[in-house]
């Protein structure tokens, strides 16, 4: 037995030296303020376990120093918890107070029995005292660590549970040894192996292998490559965010990640979950090449997860590749959806130019067929008939062609906008002069005689003639335009007492070549004239819209910017 117990003494002292050296390095490294409270209770757990193998009967004060050594312990092991996670000011000045009064006692106690003396009744109390404080620092340490664990990915959550079980193991060794028992006893062997494998756990806790941490961690990687396959998927940037953000919450147990352009612009956010208002959470910006994600997460996650940051670093990376791929994507996909339209919109206008060309050169074509064969035949009054219809449909074929340009140069912006001030009334009653003709006495002009603006002339008489013949041809007298300043703007209004729009066609009222089935039977023309007026009033960088009159009929509205009075 003799044996047993110090081959495990041993192993036990190499453990914790290796435990203590390991935390040191990695504070040394990082600088982390966790890594400090470890790497010195881990430090004085070795020197206990040190002397012990130094020397079977230390002097009194030797065996003073390992118990301020073992009171210390506990205390550091909570301090390392708290490092994460601030506890109560209650429990810290307790604890605090507990610690010091419990070190000040081991190094004036006054008398240490040897191993087969009897203790005293001094010496009982402090032990009790001594006891309580371990097991009261280790479980609350224990606890804290296991409950952190809850909902971090595989490997952070292995390593605070290994932290945790190794917590309580030690605190089971000491509760043992302090039953008292010679140290060939049984009982000494099992605190020894108690001791062996908290220190295999505070190792795996604070260090674990590599290949460990690979095997931890492979549902984590199984969703991570599946988020990557998902990457190349992905053909917009919503299923790109969509497929990629709740795997990179898995990698890091995050609370809710944000990812941002190279503008700051949020491109995708995910929160699985309400976070629990009593949990402190660390907000982490990571920057990517193109722009940075934003995790909020658990203070525990930057020291057991520095691995899991370093991958989610490169998804996010990747991330921001898969976005400028699903744009570009996007981009190309819209270009060919504009294409096609404009290609079926040419055609379009192809077919009903022509449709609407066809009728005016298909009656000159017969006038003057008929004038060639039979113009000898024919009476004066024919004559004169067959000259105001040929004439009537030359000027509709004129009008329809210069309609036809004006839309052109209009796709085209080759229209070019100069204004210029004009008296808005004197204006409006040439353009009326000549759209109106003979029923000029139909139209009404109700506009001030000092009112003013700067527009451009051509754009203004295009819109406003066809506004006229447009209440003309469709509506009823009278028409009335009215016009007035208001926000820095000059609003026209050209309204008749007609039937007015119905409901169903006013959303296609101002496409071209768009007639409703009513106005077909009461009028002939294009369909052009709204549209026309539509587009230049757009390329004045104006407005053009419709609204029901009261109590009925048509009232189109021309809102146009640069007023002056």
């Amino acid at each position: 037995m003799s044996a047993a117990v110090q081959t495990v003494t041993f192993v036990n002292a190499g453990l914790f030296s290796v435990l203590a050296v390991v935390a040191f390095l990695q504070w040394r490294t990082s600088g982390a303020r966790p890594l400090l409270w470890a790497a010195l209770g881990f430090a004085a757990i070795d020197l206990v376990s040190l002397i012990g193998l130094l020397s079977e009967t230390p002097p009194d004060a030797v065996v003073r120093i390992e118990l301020v050594l073992l009171v210390l312990f506990p205390y550091l092991l909570y301090g390392f918890t708290t490092a994460f996670e601030q506890a109560p000011a209650g429990l810290e000045r307790f604890v605090g107070v507990m610690t010091v009064a419990l070190v000040l006692w081991s190094a004036v106690l006054p008398d240490i029995p040897a191993a087969d003396e009897a203790w005293s009744n001094g010496f009982v109390v402090y032990i009790v005292a001594f006891l309580f404080h371990w097991s009261f620092l280790s479980i609350i340490a224990a606890v804290r660590l296991w409950r952190a664990g809850n909902g971090q990915p595989s490997v952070a959550r292995r390593r605070m549970r290994f932290l945790s079980a190794a917590s309580a193991l030690l605190t089971a060794a000491i509760l043992l040894a302090g039953l008292g028992s010679s140290e060939d006893s049984l009982l000494s062997l099992l605190i020894d192996v108690l001791a062996g494998l908290s220190a295999i756990g505070f190792i795996l806790g604070v260090a674990p292998p590599v290949i460990l941490r690979l095997l931890w961690r492979r549902p984590e990687v199984a969703r991570s490559q599946s988020a990557i396959a998902g990457l190349m998927r992905a053909e917009t940037p919503d299923e790109v965010t969509a497929g990629v953000l709740p795997a990179m919450v898995a990698l890091v147990g995050a609370r809710a990640v944000e990812l941002r352009d190279a503008s700051g612009q949020i491109v995708g956010s995910y929160r699985p979950r309400e976070g629990n208002g009593e949990e402190e959470v660390e907000v982490l910006d990571l920057a990517l090449p193109e722009g940075s994600l934003s995790v909020s997460t658990s203070k525990h996650a930057p020291f057991f997860g520095e691995e899991e940051l370093a991958i989610l670093r490169t998804l996010g990376s990747l991330t921001v590749l898969a976005l400028d791929r699903a744009r570009l994507f996007s981009q190309e996909q819209a270009a060919r959806r504009a294409l096609e339209e404009a290609d079926e919109l040419k055609m379009s206008f192809v077919a009903l130019a022509a449709h609407e060309l066809r009728s005016p050169v298909a009656v000159i074509h017969g006038v003057i067929e008929t004038l060639d064969r039979r113009g000898s035949d024919l009476g004066n009054p024919q004559r004169v008939e067959l000259d105001d219809m040929l004439r009537t449909q030359t000027r509709r074929l004129k009008d329809l062609v210069e309609q036809l340009l004006d839309l052109s140069r209009l796709d085209a912006n080759a229209v070019s906008i100069e204004p210029h001030t004009i008296p808005v009334r004197h204006r409006v009653e040439e353009i009326v002069a000549v759209a109106a003709a003979e029923r000029l006495d139909e139209v009404q002009v109700d506009i001030s005689e000092g009112l003013e603006a700067t527009v451009d002339p051509n754009a203004f008489d295009r819109i406003l003639s066809n506004l006229v013949t447009n209440a003309l041809r469709y509506g009823k007298a009278p028409v009335r335009i009215s016009a007035e300043r208001e926000d820095g703007k000059l609003q026209i209004a050209v309204e008749d007492r007609g039937e007015g729009v119905s409901p169903e066609f006013v959303p296609r009222l101002f496409e071209r070549f768009a007639r409703s089935d009513a106005t077909r039977r009461r009028a002939v023309g294009t369909g052009l004239g709204l549209a026309i007026a539509h587009s230049y009033a757009e390329a004045h960088a104006g407005e053009l819209r419709y609204r029901q009159a009261l109590p009925h009929g048509a009232r189109f509205e021309l809102v146009l910017p640069s007023v002056t009075a």
